[in-house]
């Protein structure tokens, strides 16, 4: 049994808010993907995120929860256990992506690194984690005009729009970037494709533009392209536990954690909703303790 005193809001969240049956099979049901709080049997701080949390199996936004050993990461390893909730499974992911790059060789000399859906939960930490190492980050976004200075103060060289990547009937394009992160899945990924350096990855990771990819083999047989899928809920506890460790150190992304909202139960509704009409951007947190009235 987990006493949980923090978690975090994610798009999956709010799915299973709103009934959505290709989250949650049965209702009525307790949303939160991310949790962390304290073991009842030994004290210890623990950190809980991804395998069947918060889907079927009742997750953070409930106060105490019951879950199987092999999900347990504990001691948490920040400073203060509820930062890890900053994070959560959005930043654990962007922290995956950025592994896959690296470990396919990617370095700043080899030129820009692109990031779709930048304004994102998962955006959001993957610009300020690359630029943190050093990369030239060009970030895109659908809005351009309200958080371009935010992308610029995480460390972004360069912001474009949206409409940049729309569907053409080209196989390939001039290649523009040594390597990515695709957060949105669909034409947007298929349209980077066509746009990245020989021997370069893309480190794909979400769908919000679409399940399909509509591409050619090109990308792969003429400029050896890598795309690298990424999951961050069922990968072995080990591998989690090592994007965390850095997370809590050489990766922190100070930028990310100061400017992360909190809010108390009684404001879930408003932010969830806000999810699922694209409304949200940053890091926001859900403190049990926080009541209503409480200032923020």
């Amino acid at each position: 049994m987990i006493q949980v005193s923090h978690s975090s809001l994610n798009y999956k969240d709010a799915l299973s808010a709103t009934g959505n049956k290709g989250v949650t099979r049965n209702f009525p049901h307790t949303p939160g993907i991310d949790a962390v709080g304290t073991r009842q049997d030994t004290g210890e701080s623990c950190l809980v995120t991804g395998y069947d949390l918060g889907m079927n199996t009742d997750g953070g936004f409930g106060e105490r929860i019951r879950v199987p050993e092999e999900w347990i990461i504990s001691p948490v390893p920040f400073g203060k256990p509820e930062t890890a909730m900053i994070y959560g499974t959005a930043g654990l992911t962007a922290g995956l992506c950025v592994q896959k790059l690296l470990q396919m060789g990617a370095n700043p000399f080899q030129g820009r690194v692109l990031v779709t859906g930048s304004t994102g939960a998962v955006g959001s930490v993957a610009v300020e984690l690359l630029a943190k190492l050093g990369f030239e980050v060009v970030a895109l976004t659908g809005k351009v005009d309200s958080h371009k200075d935010a992308l610029m103060e995480l460390g972004a060289k360069e912001i474009v729009g949206r409409e940049t990547l729309e569907s053409t009937k080209k196989p390939l394009l001039r290649p523009s970037f040594a390597n990515a992160i695709d957060t949105v899945g669909g034409t947007p990924l298929a349209e980077v494709l066509k746009q990245i350096q020989p021997g370069g990855s893309i480190a794909c990771c979400g769908l919000v533009a679409g399940t399909q990819l509509e591409t050619t083999v090109l990308p792969f047989i003429l400029r050896g392209v890598n795309l690298l899928g990424v999951d961050s809920v069922e990968i072995p506890l080990a591998d989690k536990k090592a994007v965390w460790d850095k997370l809590a150190t050489d990766w922190s992304c100070p930028k990310t954690e100061a400017s992360a909202v909190e809010i108390g139960r009684h404001e879930l509704d408003a932010y969830l909703k806000a999810f699922l009409k694209g409304q949200s951007s940053g890091k926001i947190v859900l403190n049990h303790s926080l009541t209503k009235g409480s200032n923020l």
